[in-house]
This record gives structure tokens, sequence and C-alpha cells, in this order.
């Protein structure tokens, strides 16, 4: 069964994505990857991608249409797909349905991780990384590790790009853009709602215990 994984930037549904692929052998198809793979392999469509992107022009539908279609009848990942990024707004959802439909495959979960902004914004604006070893942690959540760390804390800095403009224009849209589509999924059965403020290992737990049924 295929899967449509949900959440705001800083949400954590990439690191849970790739816990799925591993774990349950499935495949993650993000548009960005998609678009970036075709451009990397020098196929005429690839070369049509990069100028429209090099011009600062949008993709069209049909373009991603065409590379969801390549995937989705690839039988390599058929049923195994988790769609990350995508759909984006009701049309693309109406479009995945007709797109599965023609290839006989279905959406297994809809799955939701619902954050608030507030703990988006301390997620990200609370995020430091250590200059020696490369761990991140936050001063938020972790205090004690933060007190303990065997670098010291004085190695751990701010990424210069954790900007609170841009993180809360970045929730705002994707939650205005979004909400139509999870309207669209919420009136299905298979549609489940995660609190995305859990622990890591406890978010697993539940998609696990949902990908078991």
């Amino acid at each position: 069964m295929n899967i449509i994984l949900f959440g705001p930037p800083g949400a954590g549904k990439g690191t849970q994505a790739q816990f799925i692929v591993k774990k349950h052998n499935y495949f993650q198809l993000s548009t960005g990857n998609l678009l970036r793979n075709e451009v990397k392999l020098n196929t005429s469509l690839g070369s049509k991608i990069e100028q429209l992107i090099s011009n600062g022009n949008f993709v069209s539908d049909d373009i991603v249409n065409t590379l969801l279609k390549q995937s989705i009848t690839n039988l390599k990942f058929r049923d195994r797909i988790i769609f990350d990024g995508y759909p984006r707004n009701v049309e693309q959802a109406i479009n995945l349905e007709l797109i599965l439909n023609e290839f006989k495959q279905t959406i297994g979960h809809t799955i939701f991780l619902n954050v608030s902004r507030d703990i988006i914004e301390k997620r990200i604006m609370g995020r430091m990384t250590c200059e020696k070893c490369n761990m991140t942690l936050n001063e938020h959540f972790n205090k004690k590790q933060i007190e303990l760390h065997p670098c010291g804390a004085e190695y751990l800095k701010r990424r210069k790009d954790d900007n609170l403009k841009v993180v809360i224009a970045r929730y705002d849209t994707y939650m205005r853009a979004t909400n139509p589509v999870l309207d669209f999924y919420s009136k299905n059965s298979n549609f489940i709602e995660i609190d995305g403020a859990d622990e890591i290992d406890q978010i697993n737990n539940k998609i696990n215990d949902i990908l078991k049924v």
C-alpha cells in the first residue's frame, strides 16, 4: 500500500519517512527529488526542467505528473511509495487518485504529523550544532544533554539560516496551502493524525503500529 505523509516544515516527516523506508522497504517520493534526478539524468525532459528552474519559472503539473507516472508504474516501487510533499493542493490530490486508479493502486494510509507553530519555532530557533562533532541539540528540549555535552557548550552554535521570520512565513504558507488538502483526505477512514510534538521514537512507534494493520 502507498502512503501520503503530511507535515509542516520542522514536523519531522523527513525523519519518519526515512524510518519507514528502512524498516518497511518503501520508496520515498518527493517531487523536488524527482525533478532534480531528471535533470541529473540529462534527459530531454530534464533539460526542459532545468531551463524552467533557471529562469525562475514553476514546473508545470503536466511535467510533475509525467514523472509521477514513471515512479508509480515502476514495478520495483509498486504499492510501496511514500508521497512526501505531494499533493500540495486539491487538484494534485485528485490527479494522484486518477493516476493510482489507472494503474490499480491505492493509498493505504494518509498520515498527518500535526505540530503547532509554537513547537516548530522552538525546534528550529532552539537548534544548535556542535562545531566539533556535528551533534545537533535543542536548548528547549535537550537542556541536560547541553550541560553534559562532551565537547563543551561553547562549541554549540546556531545556524545562520534559522531565522524566525522565515520560519513563520514557511509555516503559515504551508498551512494555508495544505489545509484544503487535509480537508480532502480527512473524510477518508484511512486518514490518521499524529501529534508531531511527541518524541521521535514515540511517533515512529505509532507509525509502525499503523503499518502493521
